[in-house]
């Protein structure tokens, strides 16, 4: 089973809670054990966070950060670590605001769960709607 997550770009820090408690039992009970993470904002950066924190105690879960695009300064490439990223080639001639809207969608169609941090319209609403247009499972934090 795999799992997803869309989010607001700022989320506070209250979220990780519980977040974990969602993910442990997507791992306990649900059988998850492959989950992909976007790297665009607050939320994905608590989710990446709590991901690599459950993999001490839980090691056959794989996480990977999906990325939108190349980042253009050679200088920001360098500095982070892109071991257990995925880079969907078809992304390589988007721009990136529109790569971002073609990575969710990617994300969302290949995930069975999706867990989202959605308090309001606008992105992350509407990749929310798509989710559960989609007759994916969606658990949204806030409404937890």
């Amino acid at each position: 089973m795999i799992c997803t997550f869309i989010g607001h770009r700022d989320v506070p820090l209250r979220v990780k809670e519980p977040l974990k408690k969602i993910l442990v039992d997507l791992i306990e009970n649900k059988d998850v054990k492959l989950f992909y993470v976007g790297n665009h904002g607050n939320f994905d950066k608590v989710v990446k966070e709590t991901l690599e924190e459950l993999r001490l105690v839980y090691t056959h879960i794989e996480c990977f950060q999906v990325l939108a695009y190349i980042p253009e300064k050679r200088q920001e490439f360098d500095n982070k670590d892109y071991s257990n990223t995925i880079y969907p080639s078809f992304l390589e001639n988007k721009p990136p605001k529109y790569a971002i809207i073609e990575r969710n969608k990617w994300m969302i169609e290949r995930a069975d769960y999706v867990v989202t941090y959605v308090l309001y319209s606008g992105g992350a609403g509407v990749f929310k709607e798509i989710a559960e247009k989609k007759g994916k499972t969606v658990i949204n934090i806030p409404d937890i």
